[in-house]
């Protein structure tokens, strides 16, 4: 009931009427049955405005940090993600990630849609990253389509970091469904997951036209991180 309150109510016309998004594609999108909707993620705002223009109800694998943050701000967020339906993932390790999984399925196998991002985190710099498998998986065990979706203008709009929003028209394309069904009954073989996440990247880029990067996110991320501290605390040589 809140999922349609905040949609329809209090915060999809908010987001249409600020971000006056272009939307394309919409027709990709099956009117019922389930699917898996696989996008680029740029920006917080994104869990808020693929809902927000979809007819039909999208749940979402979010990061359990979400959940989980302190204070009046986290209880707030926590509150917020949970009322709308989304799903807290843990993303610390091989054991979580088939959490997820199960997760997913779980949403599918009620003739849902699914959201998720396969970079399995935001792009710190706009640019799109290596998918992780588990999208995959879920496309092969639950026989569904996966339908690419790029989000365009959201990294500029609010970028991370920044908790309000800059005003700047957003774009968000859906591509054609994807189907994998050549594949059913290998979801076990690693260069077909592979294969499969990296098709489904390939769809996202070509919808949103960014530059790819073939390395996870989460690792170009800490590489970064680490550079920037020997930058401000540099090694003294040893004499």
């Amino acid at each position: 009931m809140f999922y349609y309150l905040l949609k329809y109510v209090i915060l999809g016309p908010l987001l249409r009427l600020v971000f006056r998004p272009r939307i394309e594609g919409l027709d990709h999108i099956p009117e019922s049955g389930p699917a898996i909707v696989a996008g680029n993620h740029l920006s917080f705002s994104d869990h808020f405005l693929m809902p927000a223009v979809l007819k039909r109800r999208i749940t979402f694998l979010a990061k359990a940090e979400y959940f989980t943050g302190p204070g009046i701000r986290g209880r707030l967020t926590a509150t917020f993600f949970r009322s709308a339906g989304q799903i807290p993932v843990d993303r610390s390790g091989k054991e979580a990630g088939q959490a997820a999984i199960r997760e997913g399925l779980g949403v599918l196998s009620k003739g849902e849609l699914l959201g998720i991002y396969p970079e399995g985190t935001r792009s710190h710099d706009g640019r799109l990253y290596k998918g992780k498998v588990g999208v995959a998986v879920m496309a092969l065990k639950a026989q569904v389509p996966v339908i690419p979706c790029a989000m365009i203008g959201t990294f500029e709009a609010q970028p991370p970091g920044k908790v309000i929003p800059n005003i700047h028209p957003v774009t968000i394309r859906f591509g054609k469904p994807l189907d994998f069904s050549r594949y059913a009954g290998m979801e076990n073989e690693k260069a077909i997951l592979r294969a499969i996440t990296d098709e489904i990247m390939y769809a996202i880029l070509m919808l949103s036209e960014q530059e790819y990067v073939d390395q996870y996110a989460a690792v170009a991320k800490a590489a970064e991180a680490a550079e920037a501290k020997e930058r401000k605390f540099p090694r003294l040589p040893l004499s």
